[in-house]
């Protein structure tokens, strides 16, 4: 690390290193796919209080390493890629103008619970419009998160108008504020985390279904893992720097790993009978739309490249798509079986293999290699 990036990381909020997380692998390989290939649509991660869910999200943003961005744009617009510029910034790109370049580290965005329409997507000036002539525009949250991450505590309380703006935003990559026949837009492609505890009521099933992921993390219930839990977080909350400083060299490692995985995303590929399988699990959980099937073999794709390799394999559909497909099932109310078991069943049944008894759905194999220490 240079003195100068060393001076940048000192002057910036201290987080605790996404290495050093025990345990929760479901919820850190959702995240860390999604960084992948942000097009999987975002994770709902539903769990109980005081599991790390917010840390562990702050954790992966301080990991991915600084992106270029137009200099002084309030968008952090792309200066090579026309998909994430801003109207102003590809006007000045098509003029030949030339383009101010700066590195920023990655936006993580905290959506406040009592957040207005307004807060969120940006308010257009009508009277300077009208006056001056100008499009007057104070960008809102959905601005400073585009090319980073949006994260949601307590979706499941937030006001389900507001969930559809921003699942709109997600999927679209872009944010549109219409004020009095003044219409302005702006690039907006962010990876959506939202979190919720089940004991505070369940999202509605259509937006649940736009959340490409779902992941579900539980506390610690052995008493040595607990135990070493708690001993980290003392340790990092005596001497941070000292903490960081141990965990450096994984961090590093990882952040290279997800860097190789975005390039090398574009070579993977996924047989052709692979697909018509991970379809044929969708149809027979009778999973409704197609988004089911478009995330799962997004997600195989993605974690293959993280892996390093360009063909993706039966254990990597296994590994992702109870996460991908869990939160698709039609809810029965007198039915017990856990969704997630459902899906293995059926993936077992399609892909005719063998899986263990009353092995619980979060263990299945899913995210044993992030290179964080358990």
């Amino acid at each position: 690390m240079t003195p100068t990036a060393q001076s940048t990381a000192s002057a910036r909020r201290v987080v605790f290193p996404f290495t050093a997380i025990v345990g929760q692998e479901e919820m850190k390989l959702a995240l860390l796919l999604n960084v992948i290939d942000p097009k999987i649509g975002g994770v709902m991660i539903m769990g109980d209080r005081g599991t790390g869910k917010s840390t562990t999200i702050r954790a992966l943003a301080d990991l991915l390493p600084e992106i270029p961005v137009v200099a002084n744009d309030p968008f952090n617009s792309d200066p090579q890629d026309p998909d994430v510029m801003s109207d102003e910034v590809r006007q000045m790109v098509e003029q030949g103008a030339e383009i101010p370049v700066t590195h920023k580290k990655v936006q993580m965005v905290d959506l406040p619970l009592g957040a207005t329409e307004d807060r969120v997507c940006g308010t257009i000036d009508i009277e300077k419009a009208l006056s001056e002539g100008v499009k007057a525009f104070e960008p809102g949250l959905l601005a400073k998160a585009n090319r980073g991450i949006l994260y949601v505590d307590e979706v499941n309380l937030l006001d389900d108008h507001l969930v559809d703006v921003l699942l709109d935003s997600a999927a679209s990559g872009w944010n549109t504020v219409e004020r009095e026949g003044i219409s302005i837009r702006h690039p907006a492609r962010f990876v959506l985390v939202g979190s919720g505890n089940p004991e505070e009521g369940e999202l509605r099933p259509q937006l649940l279904d736009r959340f490409g992921m779902h992941a579900e993390i539980h506390t610690v219930k052995e008493p040595a893992l607990r135990v070493q839990i708690v001993e980290q977080r003392a340790e990092f909350d005596q001497n941070p720097a000292e903490f960081l400083q141990k965990y450096q060299p994984e961090q590093e490692a990882l952040q290279e790993k997800i860097v190789s995985a975005q390039n090398l995303l574009p070579q993977v590929t996924l047989d052709y009978e692979q697909r018509v399988k991970i379809s044929e699990i969708c149809s027979e959980l009778d999973v409704d739309g197609l988004r089911g099937d478009i995330v799962t073999n997004r997600a195989a794709k993605a974690l293959t490249a993280f892996e390093g390799r360009t063909q993706v394999t039966l254990d990597d559909i296994k590994r992702v798509i109870t996460l991908c497909l869990r939160h698709r099932l039609r809810k029965d109310p007198l039915e017990s079986i856990d969704s997630g078991y459902k899906v293995e069943k059926a993936f077992g049944r399609v892909f005719g293999v063998e899986l263990p008894e009353n092995e619980p759905a979060q263990k299945n194999g899913v995210g044993q290699k992030l290179g964080a220490r358990n």
